[in-house]
């Protein structure tokens, strides 16, 4: 059976690339990795008009043909023929934004030159229009020498053109001949070749895209614009706390509910305290805690969306070039406050091998939503609900202080590994900045449901699990009548040992016990607390009680406030190591992140113990 021909998906970050790839090929979608390199090949089948199936690549955005990153060489290699393990493709889709043409013929351009089969997908016309922009697409397809067909991705509209034009372009599906790069055309030269193409293919554009050059020149400004970014991240953090107050309190009384039916439907032993001491109140003292990550999610959807966010990296990259990054180091690390794994695998479109690894090891100091549970408890517990003014809470202050902490503690780092180990100079930073644009609020509830499932799920599994080891560990042996049940147990002894480490920085017995099950996933140092405490306590009404409540007889202010400084730095996610080994292609760089920030962690919660003692907190 002759293999299907494969047509390769191609153009600048922010097309629409990813969006038209989902179109054209639905649910029919694989992925893995190229071979030789950590970056992701995406694939999917797709029929043409006539109803042949052809393989449909996406490669990664890309601005030319020589690369500045790994994920430009893989598209250079892929279009060129030139990858191991993949064959020609036997025609190009380029995806350029209809918005922003002078940009993207660049590297339409330097495309065509290569003499492959082409059809260019004008994709976002309808934005384009809404900015009062109007284009000519068949001046454009006569001034390029190849189809253009106007597309929407998002609302499959020209879907049915595209398949057709790729049918008389992919011919018989056979690879066409080998290529080779065209000689490297100046750049000057080709943005005035772009420029000229794009006057000709534009037929009018209204004063309404002034508004964008309006709004950032006020929002790109490098006081102001700063200004503005920070008072939209505590605004943030102040509603994570205001704003999920009743729903926690709604799980919580149905988790307490569950619990006193069990009880009540059960006589006392081992398998009432598995259901209530165990599951329920391990996995239900993390799952109180949804409401406040789909607050911070919401948050982030809408800026993202929106296309602030691309603004904010701008406007970070003069601070980011003090410590030796640039600008592009600053998504992965945003996406890090999410979870340190994209944000680590984010890091492939940074060009410089020496900001790469300093990226991808100071992403894990980014506070990400695992530790939104340790940081809501131990605030909720501590820190007095206090109004400090004009809707400003103490509580979110404190949130937001940990937030800077982390992001602080970064920059420095950054700092300390390009002046030693990542010695090198600052590349310069392109990016391109989307157009505004209203949010859907469709995509943003399809992104908190999904974060939602991830959550929930991540609690079912992982955290139930390492959870019910937890309470195995702590239930047996069974102590004699009158010793305390928590230390004869397999967990408690083990506890004690690592107590005699960390508590000169002020962390007891329980603390101790509760770290080492949280080096699966952060969010289980709250459950193992919480089962720690409902078979300490062995009182059916204390066990109802929410873990905050109990909390606050048994630990110090000054204790308290070194268990959160821990939870900034250290690395209590092995999923977190496993992928930088896989993108740093060894154990040497994940090993020096584990003794690094472990070393952190160590030092800043005692310096926070000890000087919070010191001033009689």
């Amino acid at each position: 059976m002759t293999p299907a021909p494969m047509i390769a998906l191609v153009g600048n970050p922010n097309a629409g690339k990813s969006a038209l790839f989902n179109a054209l090929t639905g649910a029919r979608q694989k992925v893995g990795n190229y071979p030789g390199v950590t970056v992701e090949r995406k694939s999917g089948r797709m029929t043409l008009a006539d109803g042949r199936p052809v393989e449909l690549v996406d490669l990664p955005g890309a601005y030319s043909l020589d690369p500045g990153s790994p994920d430009e060489a893989v598209t250079r290699d892929v279009v060129l023929g030139h990858q191991t393990g993949e064959k020609r493709p036997s025609a190009l889709i380029v995806v350029v934004d209809a918005g922003n043409l002078d940009n993207h013929l660049r590297f339409t351009l330097q495309l065509i030159a290569l003499g492959l089969p082409v059809v260019v997908a004008l994709n976002m016309v309808d934005l384009a229009e809404r900015d009062g922009l109007k284009l000519d697409p068949q001046a454009l397809s006569r001034d390029l020498g190849v189809p253009v067909i106007p597309t929407v991705a998002v609302r499959r509209r020209g879907l049915e053109e595209l398949r057709a034009a790729l049918e008389t372009l992919v011919g018989d599906g056979s690879a066409p001949p080998h290529v080779e790069a065209p000689p490297p055309e100046d750049i000057t030269h080709l943005q005035h070749r772009a420029r000229a193409i794009s006057v000709a293919a534009t037929v009018s554009e209204t004063p309404v895209r002034q508004i964008t050059h309006l709004l950032d020149s006020v929002l790109l400004h490098p006081v102001g614009g700063l200004a503005i970014l920070l008072t939209l991240f505590f605004v943030m953090f102040q509603a994570v706390f205001a704003w999920s107050e009743a729903p926690i309190g709604w799980i919580e009384g149905g988790f307490a509910a569950l619990q006193s039916l069990i009880s009540d439907a059960l006589p006392d032993g081992v398998l009432r305290s598995f259901l209530v001491d165990g599951v329920i109140a391990g996995v239900g003292s993390v799952v109180v805690f949804l409401p406040q990550i789909l607050i911070l999610f919401f948050f982030i959807l809408l800026l993202e969306s929106s296309g602030y966010m691309a603004r904010a990296a701008f406007l970070m990259d003069r601070l980011m070039a003090r410590v030796g990054l640039n600008g592009r180091a600053f998504i992965p690390l945003l996406s890090s406050f999410a979870c340190a794994i994209p944000g680590i695998m984010a890091t492939r479109t940074i060009d410089d091998p020496k900001q790469r690894l300093t990226t991808i090891l100071i992403a894990p100091l980014m506070t990400c939503s695992a530790r939104l549970p340790v940081y809501s408890v131990i605030i909720g517990a501590f820190i007095p609900a206090r109004n400090l003014g004009y809707g400003v809470g103490l509580q979110g202050v404190v949130w937001f202080g940990l937030y800077l902490v982390g992001i602080l503690g970064a920059m420095i780092v950054a700092f300390v590994l390009r002046k030693t180990i990542a010695r090198g100079a600052s590349s310069d930073f392109m990016m391109e900045l989307p157009k505004y644009q209203m949010p859907r609020l469709s995509d943003i509830a399809i992104g908190l449901w999904q974060r939602a499932w991830i959550f929930l799920r991540r609690a079912g599994t992982i955290i139930m699990m390492v959870t019910v080891v937890l309470w195995a560990l702590l239930s047996f042996p069974q102590a004699p009548a009158g010793q305390n049940q928590v230390e004869q147990s397999i967990a408690g002894r083990i506890a004690t040992g690592l107590e005699v480490v960390v508590k000169p920085i002020g962390f007891n017995h329980e603390m101790a016990l509760a770290i080492i099950p949280a080096m699966a996933a952060r969010e289980v140092a709250v459950s193992a607390l919480a089962t720690v405490y409902s078979i300490e306590s062995g009182d059916e009404d204390e066990t109802a009680r929410s873990l905050g409540t109990q909390l606050q007889g048994r630990w110090s202010l000054p204790t308290a406030l070194a268990f959160l400084m821990w939870f900034v730095f250290a690395p209590q996610c092995l999923s977190t190591i496993a992928v930088m080994r896989r993108e740093t292609n060894g154990w040497k760089w994940p090993s020096f992140a584990l003794a690094y920030l472990f070393g952190l962690a160590y030092v800043a919660a005692g310096a926070t113990f000890w000087g919070a003692t010191a001033l009689g907190l």
